[in-house]
């Protein structure tokens, strides 16, 4: 399917992009902390290109996605031309701007074809990415233990997203609706059912990213484990959440009142017994009952966004104010860890469930 097929490669490249780091990082020659500044021109370049897309593509889904997965080709592609830091940064701020686009434009198009067909499509859609980053990490390992450079896997990558830039053409949209006028009134009400999935979907993407960035220090640093065995830890996390995912498309009478409570019970419990729990056998539990709780959640919210706004105004404010949660993330964990410690600050990130347990409650009444 078109949508899966877009999803899957990027996240085929995200997975790379993580492997690539210490390739990249030494054959530019650059430090750690030149590293990190580049990688921060991700998010800067994302949001407003987040924001743009949503206001260009409402109405023209197809064209929008086509448009966004081949500059995101070019983006990848241009990644492997760096030669200094700054170079990095230029087009690591591309490859941002292009990738925020593709996300809302994958999830405005995976909305309409929704609404369109009838047909249950973000949960299947959204488990394509973790299951092509699970496969992409290690074989981009692989690629280099072989000799090829940074560049060579960049453009295999590039090609792979390139050749998946007209599929969207198959997609079995009608005819593009105006935007229905609305009142002062509608619009104050959208923007507030907006903000409050925004806000939970936010809250889920901390946890997520925080599993992503710091499971694997948490492990080697914490508990003992070995780089090999530490370095599953984002793998287990992203089997989970797949699973949970599937097996939510697979019952489709589950509601989101449903979701929300599993999530916020299921995924506060699971990173606060990652963080606190005495041994990697018991983290890695944890980390693997956080992503099968809370991998439903952001298809489930932006399912429900797709069919209250046929507009594509909430999809697209949801995708846009939820993206804040990655941004946020390595703030939010770096400052309770000076303060707590690692184990204690993931742990305390089980609070973040407590709005979606609240949500259910909303849903129930």
């Amino acid at each position: 399917m078109p949508l899966i097929a877009v999803c899957a490669v990027w996240g085929v490249f995200w997975g790379s992009w993580s492997a690539l780091l210490p390739a990249v990082k030494l054959e530019l020659g650059i430090s750690a902390g030149e590293l990190g500044l580049a990688l921060s021109a991700v998010p800067v370049g994302a949001l407003p290109a987040m924001a743009l897309t949503g206001r260009l593509a409402r109405g023209r889904e197809r064209v929008a996605l086509m448009t966004a997965t081949g500059l995101f080709a070019l983006a990848v592609a241009a990644i492997g031309l760096a030669g200094t830091a700054w170079q990095l940064a230029l087009a690591l701020l591309l490859v941002g701007a292009f990738s925020g686009a593709l996300d809302i434009a994958l999830n405005l198009a995976t909305g309409r074809t929704e609404r369109e067909s009838g047909r249950r499509l973000f949960q299947p859609v959204h488990a394509a990415f973790p299951v092509a980053v699970i496969a992409a990490a290690p074989l981009t390992g692989l690629a280099r233990s072989y000799g090829l450079g940074v560049g060579t896997v960049l453009v295999v990558v590039a090609l792979l997203v390139a050749a998946t830039a007209l599929t969207p053409l198959a997609l079995p949209l009608g005819r593009g609706l105006p935007e229905p006028s609305a009142t002062g009134t509608e619009r104050r009400k959208l923007w507030g059912a907006v903000i409050v999935l925004g806000a939970l979907a936010a809250c889920v993407l901390i946890i997520e990213n925080s599993v992503e960035q710091w499971s694997v220090l948490l492990l080697e640093e914490h508990r003992g484990a070995t780089p090999l065995v530490a370095s599953a830890a984002p793998s287990v996390y992203m089997a989970a959440l797949t699973a949970g995912r599937l097996i939510v498309q697979a019952l489709p009478r589950t509601s989101l009142r449903v979701l929300c409570l599993v999530a916020g019970l299921g995924g506060g419990t699971g990173i606060a017994l990652a963080g606190l729990g005495g041994g990697v056998a018991v983290s890695l539990a944890g980390f693997a009952l956080t992503g099968l709780a809370l991998g439903p959640m952001v298809p489930a919210l932006l399912s429900r966004a797709a069919a209250d706004d046929p507009s594509g105004t909430m999809v697209w404010g949801v995708s846009t104010l939820s993206y804040t949660g990655f941004v946020l993330s390595p703030l939010l964990v770096a400052g309770l860890s000076g303060v707590l410690g690692l184990p204690a600050a993931l742990a305390a990130l089980g609070l973040l469930g407590l709005p979606l347990a609240a949500r259910s409650a909303v849903e129930r009444r």
